[in-house]
C-alpha cells in the first residue's frame, strides 16, 4: 500500500504467480466500487519519456475505447506481452476529448501478434476493446489528406448488401494463406461462424455471425498488409441458402 501521497489517493501494487490470474483480476475489479469509491486497476508499469523513432517498429490498432481511457491505460495493459516503444489514445484537436482508438507500438512483430491475439474482446474500463494491426497513420487534417488513402466508412460499407449477408471475401494473399491465419486476422471483430480458405488462389471467405461484424472486419482490414501482401476485402456473394454462402467472386474490375 502506498498512501504517503497527500495529494492523490493511495495506491496499492498486488502481485499474482501467475499472469492469467493478473488479467482475470485486471478484467473483474477495474471500475468496481470498494467502501464507495470506484477503483482504477491496470498493469503496473515504468513510465519512460524518451521519443524514440517507430516508423519501422509493429503498430497495433486499438479500437472503441471508453471515453475515459487513457494513454497510460492502453500502455499498461498491452505492456505484459512485450516491451512497448510507444502508445497513445487518439484524442479530437478541437474538443481534447478521446476519438474513442488508439495505437500500441511494439519493437517485436510476435509480441505485437500475440497482444492482438489475445487482447480482443477484452474489458477495458466499461467496454469490451477490439484489436487488429493499425492499417495506416492516423488521418492527417483534411487540407494535407491524399485521396489515396481514403478509409473506407462503416456507413457505406454496411448498406452495400443485404442485412443477412455475413460473409467478407479476403483476397490478395498470394503465399501464407492458411485458416488460423485468417482466423487471428478477423476475430477481433465478431463472432466467426466458417472459414474457408482458397491457398492456390490466395483468398479466403470469413462468415460471422452478424451483418455488422462482417461490415467492421471490411473497413478495417481491406488495404492492410497479411504476409507481406496487401489484402482487398469486400462482400462475399450471396446465395438463396446460407449455408452455402461462400461462392468464388473475381475481384472487380
Amino acid at each position: 500500500m502506498i498512501t504517503e501521497h497527500t495529494s492523490n489517493d493511495p495506491y496499492c501494487f498486488v502481485e499474482f504467480y501467475e499472469h492469467r490470474d493478473a488479467a482475470a483480476a485486471l478484467a473483474a475489479m477495474n471500475g468496481r466500487k470498494i467502501l464507495g469509491k470506484e477503483v482504477k486497476v491496470n498493469w503496473a508499469t515504468t513510465p519512460s519519456s524518451q521519443k524514440k523513432d517507430t516508423s519501422n517498429h509493429f503498430h497495433v490498432f486499438v479500437g472503441d475505447l471508453s471515453p475515459e481511457i487513457t494513454t497510460e491505460d492502453i500502455k499498461s495493459a498491452f505492456a505484459p506481452f512485450g516491451k512497448i516503444s510507444d502508445a497513445r489514445v487518439v484524442k479530437d484537436m478541437a474538443t481534447g476529448k478521446s476519438k474513442g482508438y488508439g495505437f500500441v507500438s511494439f519493437y517485436n512483430k510476435l509480441d505485437a501478434e500475440n497482444a492482438i491475439v489475445h487482447m480482443g474482446g477484452q474489458w477495458l474500463g466499461g467496454r469490451q476493446i477490439r484489436t487488429n494491426w493499425a492499417t495506416r497513420k492516423p488521418p492527417a487534417p483534411k487540407s494535407t489528406q491524399e485521396n489515396n488513402t481514403k478509409q473506407l466508412r462503416f456507413e457505406d460499407v454496411v448498406n452495400q448488401s443485404s442485412p443477412k449477408n455475413c460473409t467478407v471475401y479476403c483476397g490478395g494473399i498470394a503465399s501464407g494463406l492458411t485458416d488460423q491465419l485468417m482466423r487471428q486476422t478477423f476475430s477481433p471483430f465478431g463472432q466467426i461462424m466458417e472459414i474457408r480458405v482458397f491457398p492456390e488462389k490466395g483468398y479466403s471467405f470469413v462468415r460471422f455471425s452478424t451483418h455488422e461484424s462482417a461490415a467492421h472486419a471490411i473497413v478495417s482490414v481491406n488495404g492492410t498488409t497479411i504476409e507481406g501482401h496487401v489484402v482487398k476485402c469486400y462482400w462475399g456473394k450471396e446465395s438463396p441458402d446460407m449455408t452455402k454462402n461462400f461462392q468464388q467472386v473475381s475481384p472487380p474490375q
